[in-house]
């Protein structure tokens, strides 16, 4: 039998070793951030029944119609589907588990999702998003705070050429008024209408606005703007968020053609994009969703949450090069050869990891000049080293490997104490 060589599914993308501290150094950021604001985290499952982002998401949004991972549970014949996104996914838990019996809740998540895309830079079929949902909030205040919050992790993160787009898609009447008036507005050039534009005019026009193609854009400019027509208390709520963004001294482009992509938004829409990463521009995206609890089985319930890339956001980073991702190394690591030394190299690791320290035990032989060598490339801060004379005096040599310091000869004990 041939053995035979795998690859990764396209698009999916494996993280490795040299990659994992810029990936811890955003997480950590991440979590530090979402817990200065009272976010909790929740884990959900990635694979939930289909029905659950048909039904939030939209059938005629391109995520249903042409993206979902989606298969039948030879088991149970069930329908199932990995995660394109996590807010259905959230909501879908709190309603489950009855977490809004307790009142409001401020919910944050981080994980895999999946979407059948074209690979290309900033896009991939696994991706990972951190998002937050604020759950059970009617006003705009909580719309302003979601906002505010990203603006401080780009803050966090020293990012500088990230800008805010908001609109308003109002209340559910104000949408269908519009949507008579898009369907009046695109029938009147139906010439000009690609295939999707044509496709959606009927079930979906708002999503017309989305288009990406080139050819619509002067089409979709000048068609009529739903923040034209709101109804008195969209109006206001959209007022009094641009009163309290800009008393936090953000700075934002109202974008009317800005609808998000998800059916279940209302009111409030934004993202923050940034022109360093070529076509896929938006780093993080959100809105409100004031029917969605109810849609899936709760009590209506307001509510507004955001997402953002884990991948555009290293790339960001990379591509500015403006946050310093720490290098990630061993505090010791262990150097040990000749008689009696690996006993003792073994026992001396395990009472450096009782005193706290990240140790590495060197394995599988070599002279001390590889070994450190090999200590160095592992970027570690201290080599200890035991070897025969070592062993037979029941000392410990330690070797400073980042910055100055001399070699030392002491105590296990001792050696402990220079470590801290």
């Amino acid at each position: 039998m041939n053995p035979q060589k795998f690859q990764a599914v396209r698009g999916m993308n494996d993280i490795l070793p040299d990659e994992t501290p810029a990936w811890a150094f955003l997480e950590e950021t991440l979590r530090r951030w979402l817990n200065q604001y009272g976010y909790r985290e929740v884990r959900s499952p990635v694979l939930e029944p289909t029905g659950l982002f048909i039904r939030s998401i939209g059938e005629v949004t391109d995520i249903v119609e042409k993206e979902m991972y989606s298969f039948v549970d030879e088991l149970n014949g069930e329908s199932l589907t990995l995660r394109p996104e996590a807010t259905a996914s959230c909501v879908r838990l709190a309603v489950q588990h009855n977490l809004l019996y307790a009142g409001p809740q401020r919910l944050w998540y981080l994980g895999p999702m999946f979407r059948h895309e074209r690979p290309q830079k900033g896009r991939y079929r696994q991706f990972h998003q951190c998002g937050a949902e604020a759950l059970g909030f009617a006003g705009p205040d909580i719309d302003a705070e979601l906002i505010v919050m990203t603006a401080r992790l780009w803050g966090m993160l020293g990012l500088k050429d990230v800008a805010l787009e908001i609109n308003t898609i109002g209340s559910l009447e104000c949408r269908e008024q519009h949507r008579q008036k898009l369907i009046t507005y695109f029938e009147g050039h139906l010439e000009v209408l690609d295939e999707d534009a044509r496709r959606r005019l009927y079930s979906n026009p708002l999503r017309i606005l989305d288009s990406k193609n080139p050819a619509l854009k002067s089409l979709i400019e000048s068609a009529p703007r739903l923040i034209d027509q709101l109804d008195d208390a969209s109006a206001l709520h959209f007022e009094s968020l641009r009163s309290l963004l800009e008393a936090a001294g953000l700075q934002y482009r109202i974008n009317p053609g800005l609808v998000r992509g998800l059916d279940y938004y209302n009111a409030t829409v934004f993202e923050w994009v940034t022109p360093l990463l070529g076509a896929q521009s938006t780093l993080c995206g959100g809105g409100r969703y004031d029917g969605l609890v109810e849609q899936l089985g709760g009590k209506p319930t307001q509510a507004c949450g955001f997402a953002l890339g884990l991948e555009r956001l290293l790339a960001l980073l990379q591509e500015t090069r403006v946050a310093a991702i720490p290098v990630v190394g061993p505090e010791v690591y262990v150097v040990h050869q000749g008689e009696g030394a690996q006993q003792a190299a073994f026992l001396i690791a395990d009472a450096l990891r009782d005193e706290g320290f990240s140790v590495v035990l060197h394995c599988g032989g070599g002279n001390f000049k590889s070994q450190l060598k090999r200590a160095d490339g592992c970027q570690a801060a201290f080599a200890l080293i035991i070897g025969e004379d070592e062993v037979r005096q029941q000392l410990v040599s330690i070797k400073p490997l980042r910055g100055q310091g001399a070699q030392q000869t002491v105590s296990l004990q001792q050696a402990i104490q220079l470590l801290k």
